[in-house]
């Protein structure tokens, strides 16, 4: 049944005779908060139509409230296509909820400059009701886009479980194996034959203590997912840059030991989750430390990024070894070493496969590239987040 105030139907004829300006006021409030091309935001028509079908939808409601906003309803559709869009584009869930409040408080704010020149008789009550109802139809709206967010997220969270036990396997059988050589070195040089070979203690000696260090190396990694995997609420952003400098400083030994430069390039004033790319940046530039050329006077490796688009992309390029070309296609794949049989480089083969793990969480991807004529060249890129979130809830609706 209709509303009885006669303010209703004039407020929602308003609300449609504004909507285009609605619409641009309402996208330009959230490219002012994500790192996205405006064009971006709604990246089709069909999405674009997206918030005037809304604004339709939420006068119709404002008034008569038998127009229930339902799952039938053209505008729920939409709001279903933009829950998979912001996922796909790496909003976080707060993000998502924010758009729809900024909305609101356009819309209130719409009212609030209207209402003085609308001579309708209406009571506080009915006033009240008005905006009652049409903050319910922006909730309403909401919640089907936060549902279908979190139903694409529910199914990455199920896939991640999957490869996460399938990594947990490998992983264990990889630490069993170490564990027992580590015990077997340990063993022969307790044997009275070995204590008088020098040759053969040192052999064993550096079994277990090769075995031991990567164990080690193993665990440092497993804290370093288990820090970058939990609750993303609690993750810190800081802006590329000072990850980029924690990582060359956390390697500066490392490095040193090698003499190997390690550079810092171009980076945008992005702000990132720091555990997810600390750990794929500390994997990226210890594996380029790793396979230095021994041949080389000037060992590099550099630290750069860019965006493109509503991506962020990172890169770690050198000068040290290269891949032979019959061994990349085992990058990223757990255990792998493209250095494998050669002892003078140690290492587990985990570090690109955690990199993949720590991207793919966050809805990117990892890969390599290997110029002819250029330094290698490892890469990642993930969903660009918001840089700051400097507008107080007073000011959504202002100009």
């Amino acid at each position: 049944m209709r509303a009885e105030c006669p303010l209703a139907p004039v407020l929602a004829a308003r609300m449609r005779s504004a909507r285009e300006s609605l619409v641009e006021r309402w996208l330009e409030r959230i490219a002012a908060r994500v790192a996205l091309d405006p064009m971006k935001i709604f990246p089709s028509d069909d999405l674009i139509d997206h918030v005037p079908l809304l604004i339709d939808g939420i006068a119709a409601y404002v008034e008569d409230p038998a127009e229930e906003v339902t799952a039938e309803m053209p505008v729920v559709a939409k709001a279903l296509e933009l829950g998979s869009l912001r996922h796909s584009q790496g909003f976080d869930l707060h993000q998502v909820l924010r758009e729809y409040e900024v909305l609101g408080g356009i819309l209130h704010f719409f009212i609030e400059s209207i209402i003085d020149s609308i001579d309708e008789p209406c009571s506080r009550r009915e006033l009240v009701s008005c905006i009652h109802r049409l903050f319910r139809a922006v909730s309403l709206i909401q919640q089907a886009t936060a549902n279908e967010y979190m139903r694409i997220e529910q199914e990455r969270v199920s896939q991640r479980e999957q490869r996460l036990r399938g990594f947990n396997r490998a992983l264990s059988h990889e630490i069993r194996n170490r564990i027992g050589s580590v015990r077997n070195a340990v063993a022969m040089l307790n044997e009275d034959f070995i204590l008088t070979d020098e040759r053969m203690r040192a052999k064993f000696s550096d079994i277990a203590r090769n075995n031991t260090s990567e164990i080690v190396s193993i665990v440092d990694n497993l804290v370093e997912l288990s820090r970058a995997d939990g609750d993303s609420r609690r993750n810190r952003h800081v802006l590329l840059g000072d990850t980029a400098a924690e990582v060359k400083r956390r390697l500066r030994d490392y490095a040193a030991a090698r003499r190997v430069e390690v550079r810092l390039g171009d980076m945008p004033s992005v702000e990132i989750p720091a555990a997810h790319i600390e750990l794929a940046l500390s994997n990226y530039v210890s594996n380029a430390i790793k396979y230095h050329d021994p041949e080389k006077t000037d060992r590099w490796v550099e630290m750069r990024g860019r965006t493109d688009g509503d991506q962020l992309i990172v890169e770690v390029a050198d000068n040290g070894i290269g891949i032979a070309p019959e061994n990349r296609d085992g990058l990223f794949q757990r255990f792998f070493r493209a250095g494998e049989g050669d002892d003078s480089v140690e290492g587990t083969g985990l570090g690109l496969s955690i990199v993949k793990e720590a991207v793919e969480g966050l809805g990117g991807r990892a890969w390599a590239e290997f110029p002819p004529d250029g330094p290698t060249k490892f890469l990642f890129a993930v969903p660009c987040r918001r840089t700051a979130d400097r507008e107080s809830p007073r000011q959504e609706g202002s100009e």
